[in-house]
């Protein structure tokens, strides 16, 4: 982590792109991108395939800081490299964007309404790896189904107890508990967990800072107070299934919150698609990701 990074995610104009699926939802990206499953055979074909992909956005013209603050990263992108660099150090050398990497290993069974991550084995070697490699933050998600506060408050506890462990290694966590865009309780549970979060934002110690990714809220400025505290160095917006016009209606009357999305930012691009054709796609939808999160 540097001061440069740490200013630019801090008070940059931009968003974060999530370049981060992992085994699970890869091959639903790939699919979306054109390529069918019958195409590669095994996780090593299945994640050059993906790399290809991420490679592809990662060096397009339209792909740079200054309209992506931060991009996040699969493990195995952060291992691998692009143009002969390792991908953390590409993207903060060569293209100014600060890079992330997504540490969980995916979800629990629901319980109490919510799946909270499975436990992170080997998270203290990660963590140093990433460290190495020139990583600035984390990211980890969980998923809230229901106003559950038992199960509400299972998760931020969860979120806040791994991000100090990450923040110990010297790295930024972005905490992600994703309310269900399709739960029936939405919003009732946003009210809980604002709470919880609220509450364990206030305990943190002064040099302490993290990062917020949630789900675009059922009432506008929901989590502006979120925005404005001292111990939050940025709030970003997930898509979480909605499409990248109706995401970026939401974002926009979001103040002070800017979109980290992946599929709707992969969203229209396709591997048949010329060069050209592929910058012009992700040139529009870096341009509407960009306005939707300056406001």
């Amino acid at each position: 982590m540097t001061s440069a990074q740490f200013e630019k995610i801090r008070t940059g104009r931009g968003f974060l792109a999530a370049l981060d699926q992992s085994g699970g939802s890869t091959p639903k990206a790939l699919a979306q991108y054109g390529v069918p499953e019958d195409s590669w055979s095994g996780d090593t074909e299945m994640f050059d395939a993906v790399h290809a992909m991420r490679t592809r956005i990662i060096t397009d013209p339209a792909f740079t800081g200054e309209r992506v603050l931060g991009a996040i990263l699969f493990e195995d992108t952060m291992d691998r490299q692009i143009e002969g660099r390792d991908t953390a150090e590409y993207l903060w050398d060569v293209k100014g964007v600060v890079p992330f990497l997504k540490v969980d290993k995916g979800l629990a069974d629901e319980a109490d309404g919510v799946q909270v991550m499975k436990p992170i084995d080997g998270l203290d070697a990660l963590l140093a790896r990433a460290v190495e490699k020139g990583v600035f933050g984390t990211k980890m998600r969980s998923v809230i189904k229901t106003a559950d506060e038992e199960g509400v408050n299972a998760i931020v506890e969860q979120q806040f107890t791994i991000g100090a462990q990450i923040a110990d290694a010297g790295l930024v966590p972005i905490l992600e508990p994703e309310v269900d865009i399709h739960s029936p309780q939405k919003a009732e549970a946003e009210k809980l967990l604002h709470a919880g979060i609220t509450k364990h934002l206030d305990a943190l110690p002064e040099d302490r800072h993290v990062m917020l990714k949630l789900s675009l809220p059922s009432v506008d400025d929901f989590y502006s107070d979120l925005v404005a505290h001292p111990r939050v160095l940025r709030v970003v917006a997930l898509s979480g299934g909605y499409s990248r016009e109706e995401a970026d209606e939401i974002l926009v009357r979001q103040h002070g919150v800017i979109a980290s999305f992946s599929r709707a930012l992969a969203e229209g691009l396709s591997f048949q698609q010329t060069d050209e054709e592929f910058h012009a796609t992700l040139e529009a939808a870096i341009a509407e990701i960009y306005a939707a999160s300056n406001t």
